[in-house]
C-alpha cells in the first residue's frame, strides 16, 4: 500500500500588490501538511512580503515573516485570518 500524502482540505488565501500596483489575491488549494511552502514574491517588489492571510482550510496554518519558515511566526487556526499588518513569506500546515 503506497504511503498517503497528507493535505489540508480547503484554500489558504493571501493578498499582494501586482507590478501595476493593483491588489490581488493568491491562494493555495489543498496545501500539503508538514511541508514549508514559500509564497511567490509579489510582482510589485521581488522579495517583498504578502499580507492579510486567510486560512480557509481544516488545518492550522503557521505563517512566517521569512522564507523557509523562519523568523517570527503567527498561528492561524482553521477558518481564521489576519489583517494587512500581518506580512508573510512562507507557511506550514499541521
Amino acid at each position: 500500500m503506497p504511503g498517503s500524502a497528507s493535505a489540508a482540505t480547503g484554500q489558504f488565501r493571501y493578498t499582494y500588490t501586482t507590478e501595476e500596483g493593483y491588489e490581488a489575491v493568491g491562494f493555495l488549494n489543498r496545501p500539503d501538511s508538514g511541508k514549508c511552502i514559500d509564497l511567490p514574491a509579489p510582482g510589485s517588489a521581488p522579495g517583498s512580503a504578502s499580507r492579510a492571510p486567510k486560512n480557509r482550510t481544516d488545518a492550522t496554518a503557521t505563517v512566517f515573516v521569512n522564507a523557509g519558515c523562519e523568523g517570527a511566526s503567527y498561528v492561524l487556526p482553521p477558518g481564521k485570518g489576519a489583517g494587512d499588518r500581518l506580512q508573510l513569506r512562507s507557511v506550514v500546515f499541521s
